[in-house]
């Protein structure tokens, strides 16, 4: 994976839940914008794929068991689309105006499934990843670590991409890990399966320094 140092937003502060399936990334997303909100910050909470009127389509045809097989590359390439127009309508004009953004799913998920998880190269699917989003990261990634088989085991029908292997699953969670040691300063690593108020509390503590550059409403 590239050891290109990235382009961080001047103003508001972008916050990333990245995990497997069932690692409670909606939850503790939302617990930080409502905290956000409630200290007087103005917070954008947002996900993807699908949080723009183009990404729900894809979205769509990226999840939908109906959709059967894709090629590897075609998926990729959906995910990054998705990605691009979620930059450029929804996190970077947030950012502009100095809020704090907050998506459960970012790039890291495109490098940790389709990259990790299927069989391509990660640099050629991080290449993708970062020209599709400008190459914007995230101040602060934080990454819901659990045992694929526990966080599988929370949903009784499945997408398309939760329905893939257990090994798939443990190559994508190996692939997180990987990206969160390689950049310590901007990730934070937390075990999914500890009480979730104290998930949340080593969250606000790790943002709270973050939010210098952001503004109240």
């Amino acid at each position: 994976m590239s050891s290109a140092p990235g382009r961080y937003a001047e103003s508001g502060v972008f916050v990333c839940f990245e995990g497997g399936e069932g690692s409670g990334k909606s939850t503790q997303s939302r617990r930080l914008a409502e905290w956000l909100t409630g200290e007087g910050y103005v917070a954008l909470l947002t996900f993807e794929p699908g949080d723009t009127g183009v990404g729900k389509e894809l979205r769509r045809i990226v999840l939908s068991p109906e959709t059967g097989e894709l090629s590897d590359r075609t998926e990729a390439l959906l995910y990054a689309a998705d990605k691009a127009e979620h930059v450029d309508t929804v996190v970077q004009p947030a950012l502009d105006r100095g809020e704090v953004v907050i998506t459960d799913r970012y790039v890291d998920s495109m490098l940790a499934y389709q990259g990790a998880g299927r069989a391509l190269d990660v640099g050629e699917v991080e290449e993708v990843a970062r020209w599709a989003t400008g190459d914007l990261r995230p101040h602060l990634t934080v990454v819901l670590d659990l045992e694929p088989s526990d966080g599988l085991g929370r949903f009784d029908e499945r997408d398309r991409i939760e329905g893939e292997s257990l090994d798939f699953h443990q190559r994508v969670r190996a692939g997180f890990l990987r990206m969160a040691d390689a950049d310590p300063d901007h990730y934070l690593v937390l075990d999914a399966r500890d009480d979730v108020d104290s998930i949340e509390a080593a969250i606000r503590a790790a943002v709270a320094p973050l939010l210098a550059q952001a503004v109240h409403g």
